[in-house]
């Protein structure tokens, strides 16, 4: 972790740590998570819940931070994944019982023709020969029946097993994404980095990062709200994102910070991609939805790196870290590679002014 990194997330402990404070709420690790997330603002309708208490001249407490913690933060994933297991397994159950059906009933079958051949052997007069044919004739429609119930059994539980296939890729889908942003949170920011490092290692393929982070995101939030800083968020994540194509995956890093994993672009291809999305950026003018005021235009200030041998994640995601830390400290609105990092004296890295 650098230490702008380091000193952000110090911040938003730091932060969290005092509400629990003020409000008297018990520093128990949920709760902290509630309001660390709070003070990271990657969850917009929390935000918006909290600030409505805080405007209403209260403070959150212990049950309502509680109830807050339920709704927002104690993930459906697991028990989505759970209710499709459930469901897995009854469809299962449902099969395997027809399927034992349908052999019970098999078996009743073959019994009953090896009896009837050995009544066969013998001479039989017309009327047992009527009752056996009989018999087995009713031994047959009792076996279509089985097999027909288990051809239908079957044909529910495909359609039942791909309807859950389609559930289970949407809960990942879900649980892989931002929910303000829609574009790739941290979770599949660290799957996507570490697959993309790995492909890079072996077959000597470029590999770069970029580090992308609003100019005084800060400063406009607190002016405008965090309505309005949530439209900001979204506007640099599209635009990220398609700004990119191919193999690239652009994140969500945290807070006003986004990340774009460039797999088979070299520096020069990473450093001109950045520029794009500095300029589609910048040419952007904001308005304010419920007003349709004119807010001006953001910026936003990029910090490229080029994956090498040695690289982990952590490593490279620094290196960026510190191009970053220098764009911000050369003027922001401006994009520098690491490449440039020692012409402009940007090799080490300390907190970042927003």
């Amino acid at each position: 972790m650098s230490d702008q990194e380091f000193m952000r997330a110090l911040g938003y402990a730091n932060a969290a740590f005092d509400l629990l404070k003020r409000s008297g709420i018990p520093p128990y690790p949920q709760f902290y998570e509630l309001l660390y997330t709070y003070a990271t603002g990657v969850n917009p309708t929390l935000n918006n819940r909290i600030n409505t208490i805080f405007r209403n001249g209260a403070a959150p407490s212990q049950d309502l931070v509680e109830t807050l913690y339920n709704e927002f933060l104690k993930s459906d994933v697991n028990d989505r994944m759970s209710s499709v297991s459930e469901r897995m397994h009854a469809r299962i159950e449902a099969v395997h019982d027809a399927i034992d059906a349908a052999m019970t009933t098999a078996n009743a079958y073959s019994g009953s023709l090896q009896s009837a051949t050995g009544d066969l052997e013998h001479e039989l007069s017309p009327e047992m020969i009527r009752q056996l044919a009989g018999r087995l004739l009713a031994e047959t429609r009792r076996m279509q029946d089985t097999n027909s119930e288990l051809e239908r059994q079957l044909e529910s539980s495909r359609d039942d097993i791909a309807a859950l296939q389609r559930d289970l890729d949407d809960v990942r889908r879900e649980s892989m994404l931002d929910p303000l942003t829609k574009i790739a949170n941290r979770k599949s920011l660290d799957e996507g980095l570490a697959e993309a490092i790995r492909e890079a290692a072996e077959t000597g393929a470029p590999l770069s990062l970029m580090l992308v982070d609003i100019d005084h995101f800060k400063t406009f939030n607190d002016t405008y709200g965090h309505q309005t800083g949530d439209q900001v968020l979204r506007l640099v994540a599209m635009t990220l994102k398609s700004n990119i194509k191919g193999k690239d995956l652009a994140a969500r890093y945290g807070g006003e910070e986004f990340v774009a994993v460039l797999p088979s672009t070299d520096m020069e291809g990473a450093v001109i991609v950045a520029e794009n999305v500095r300029k589609a950026i910048q040419a952007k003018e904001l308005l304010k939805r419920s007003t349709n005021e004119k807010l001006g235009r953001i910026t936003a200030s990029f910090g490229v790196a080029r994956f090498h041998p040695t690289d982990n994640a952590m490593s490279l995601i620094e290196r960026a870290d510190r191009c970053l830390y220098a764009a911000k400290h050369a003027g922001r609105n401006r994009v520098v590679s690491e490449s440039e990092l020692v012409e402009l004296g940007g090799g080490g890295s300390s907190a970042s002014a927003a």
